[in-house]
């Protein structure tokens, strides 16, 4: 039987009127990968938090055991001097900073009063391959796209000599083929003797790549599965997390009536704002019609994003030509809020870092993308926003306790609602979704995937992104496959698989 790495008991951790963990047990076993599911706010990353001294020895109750020895974190540092390394879902990377730079941040190659330079970079260099990113370690942070990110951050644990690796949400930015590439890393970590804690809310990858998993629900300890014994199908697995089997994963819409083509771009052609030379989207032209939710299927940087920006008041890129047309006449929008004022809104696929302002209440942010909707010369009528952020509320089933608490403190699933209020509350006839249900669990995702066929069937039109092929198979009435910033396919639900998605993207690469 395997030696026992790390144990868990008890641990109670309350918040100002909430208990967030409320007697919560975990084992883990050297050498394995061990998965915590659960559905938001079940207390997956409380716990993972106060493992790795986040929140200090004192603030909770219980004890944490790891080999053996009782351990009394009160930061970061003390948890990573035993080989504890945590990758928050919220990135910590510095973006004006290279990327050798943030690998050895606060781990400097050197002397105290002298970094070398030389070193930092070629052993930066070394753990870039070790993960597969093929970038220099001398490239800024910000030039790269989330999902690089992420693995600059498991060099970066790598360069800590990590012996236990937490990952919190890891392939929540990284579509399909990415992520596989991710779940193989890990298992390479695990032959090298390295142990590791995943949350995910991808049920397919848990079952893939965990030896065991632990189910927490509304802060208590459910369940632990193992695979050399339970099922790891993701029908067993959503039945410990919610209590229930659920049936159908995606909601069936019926009565599908498109009505006339709402949005349309031709010969669209977008440049990177950094990189001029480089064109990011190639001549791409689609159409929607009212009532229709159109799906992007693509590979991580294939051009989705950027394409979806360029359209929103050319919010991304450079010598951006072509045409768009809403409604049948042709706009030329150069902001977003002209993009907003013509009807045409966009869900960004980062709703901490771009959508939301997490320090305010859900009533400031409900209204912010259409302030004039509640405000007179200037001035807010808070009895308007009371009363939009109150109908919101009800209307998408937010959890919270007022209107007044803060988005940050809301669940990732709650946070997505307020962020969909925002933008219903702008009235726009266009929704471009970028990965909307990203980092959210099972439950809450069925509740995102109602909202979207309750917005189609008003007549709204919806353009979706999403790196889920399940999920763009399961909502979308057609999908667009985009690849290196064109577009190479065009896919009607009725015929659509992963496996002719994927084929085109494959096949174009090729040149076929």
């Amino acid at each position: 039987m395997a030696e026992i790495l790390l144990e868990m008991k008890n641990i109670t951790k309350c918040f100002p009127g909430v208990k967030a963990l409320d007697n919560v047990n975990l084992k883990v076993e050297e050498g394995e990968i061990h998965a915590l599911v659960g559905e938001n706010g079940a207390g997956k990353s409380t716990l993972m938090n106060v493992l790795s001294g986040v929140y200090p020895y004192g603030s909770y109750e219980g004890q944490i055991l790891y080999r053996g020895e009782e351990c009394k974190f009160n930061v970061i540092k003390d948890s990573e001097e035993k080989g504890i390394v945590i990758i928050h879902q919220e990135l910590a990377l510095i973006p004006y900073m290279t990327i050798g730079e943030n690998i050895f941040l606060g781990n400097e190659r050197g002397k105290t009063f002298k970094i070398d330079w030389e070193t930092t970079y070629s052993r930066a260099n070394e753990l870039l391959q070790t993960v597969g990113l093929n970038e220099s370690s001398k490239t800024l942070i910000k030039d790269i796209g989330v999902g690089k990110q992420q693995l600059v951050e498991i060099a970066k644990a790598l360069a800590k000599n990590v012996k236990l690796l937490i990952l919190d949400e890891p392939t929540a930015s990284l579509n399909e083929a990415d992520s596989q590439k991710l779940l193989e890393l890990l298992l390479e970590f695990k032959r090298k003797g390295v142990t590791s804690i995943i949350i995910s809310h991808k049920l397919n990858e848990i079952s893939y790549v965990a030896d065991k998993i632990t189910v927490i629900r509304d802060g208590s300890t459910i369940e632990t599965l193992d695979k050399s014994r339970d099922s790891f199908s993701e029908e067993r697995i959503i039945q410990g997390m919610v209590g229930r089997t659920m049936t159908d994963r995606f909601p069936k819409r019926t009565d599908i009536k498109p009505g006339d083509i709402s949005l349309e771009v031709k010969n669209w052609n977008v440049y990177h704002p950094l990189d001029t030379s480089r064109k990011v989207v190639d001549n791409v032209s689609i159409q929607i019609r009212r009532g229709e939710v159109v799906g992007i299927a693509g590979l991580m940087g294939a051009g989705r994003t950027e394409l979806a920006l360029s359209i929103f008041g050319k919010s991304y890129g450079t010598n951006i030509s072509g045409t768009l047309l809403l409604n049948g006449k042709e706009v030329n929008l150069n902001s977003s809020r002209q993009a907003i004022d013509n009807k045409l809104a966009y869900v960004t696929e980062d709703r901490k870092g771009d959508g939301l302002i997490l320090s305010n209440p859900i009533r400031i942010n409900t209204t912010l993308a259409k302030m004039d909707k509640v405000s007179t010369h200037g001035i807010i009528d808070k009895n308007l926003e009371v009363g939009a952020s109150n109908l919101f509320i009800d209307k998408l089933r937010t959890k919270c306790t007022s209107l007044e608490q803060p988005v940050g403190n809301l669940s990732g699933g709650n946070q997505q609602k307020v962020l969909l209020s925002k933008w219903m509350f702008a009235d726009p006839d266009v929704l471009i979704l970028d990965e909307p249900t990203r980092g959210i669990d099972v439950g809450a995702k069925y509740e995102i995937y109602c909202i979207i066929n309750q917005l189609a069937a008003e007549g709204k039109t919806i353009l979706m992104i999403s790196s889920e092929l399940p999920e763009l198979l399961g909502m979308s009435d057609r999908i667009y496959v985009m690849n290196e910033g064109r577009i190479v396919g065009e896919v009607m639900k009725e015929e659509a698989t992963q496996e002719l998605i994927m084929g085109q993207i494959l096949n174009s690469s090729k040149g076929v």
